[in-house]
């Protein structure tokens, strides 16, 4: 474990004895369809301090509106948070192709906006990619993209014009949280996925930002095991970062 994860681990123990009193767990059904309870552990919070929010996603913990949870599934330790640290990631042959692709789009940061554009996209997606649920993309934005927790932005990637993707992030000194991202089905071809994890770790880069984290892997989804091809990466089991660093090693 790093210098700075065993400062993090400290400060987190200290938050979670604060803090535990707010937290609470709810079963639902699988959000990601596989035959198990999902158990989340939960709270509600208003505005955090920079470092606070650092703490709690160095310990595995993801933000959903204005909640912070980690998964608590009593039968099951799919979601594996996961991470990169962008100054020591290179792109492999296919990612290099993918950027090469993707040459001719557009990268517009903007802050968070519930327009019919982004609406419109973010619908087309949600209907493609998960047609058996009744997914409202207004609904996406107002109860899980805008927050009053931390700062955020968005990632837009346009073509001649059109919007054919759309990162929603959290930004932070020293962190950045992939919230989401949503794509036109149409432009598959272009691995708009890759290239949108791509773009994240540039503007890391650029803005000097040493951690970046990408969700969960999730090695039986495929729209979520694509993460683990970016090395190295880290995943975080039993309650530490264990590095992957060669892609042989992970599947």
């Amino acid at each position: 474990m790093s210098l700075y994860d065993e400062q993090c681990a400290r400060e987190s123990a200290q938050l979670e004895s604060q803090l535990e009193r707010y937290f609470v767990e709810m079963a639902v059904e699988c959000p990601y369809h596989l035959p198990r309870e999902a158990v989340f552990y939960q709270a509600l919070f208003g505005p955090l301090p920079d470092r606070t929010m650092e703490i709690f996603l160095a310990s595995g913990y993801r933000r959903n509106g204005n909640c912070l949870y980690t998964m608590h599934c009593p039968n099951c330790r799919a979601c594996v948070p996961i991470r990169l640290q962008p100054s020591t990631f290179t792109p492999n042959r296919n990612q290099r192709r993918v950027l090469k692709k993707n040459q001719d789009l557009e990268i517009e940061f903007s802050s968070l906006e519930l327009s019919e554009e982004n609406v419109s996209l973010c619908q087309k997606f949600l209907n493609s990619r998960y047609p058996h649920k009744n997914n409202d993309a207004q609904s996406y934005y107002e109860g899980f993209f805008l927050n009053r927790i931390v700062s955020g932005m968005e990632i837009r990637f346009h073509l001649q014009g059109r919007l054919v993707g759309n990162a929603i992030v959290d930004v932070g000194a020293n962190w950045m949280n992939a919230v989401y991202f949503y794509f036109d089905p149409d432009d598959s071809a272009r691995s708009l996925g890759t290239f949108n994890i791509l773009t994240l770790v540039k503007t890391c880069l650029e803005l000097d930002i040493s951690y970046l984290y990408l969700g969960y892997y999730i090695e039986e989804v495929a729209s979520m095991n694509y993460k683990a091809r970016f090395f190295p990466h880290y995943l975080y089991v039993d309650g530490a970062w264990q590095g992957r660093g060669r892609e042989r090693n992970c599947k």
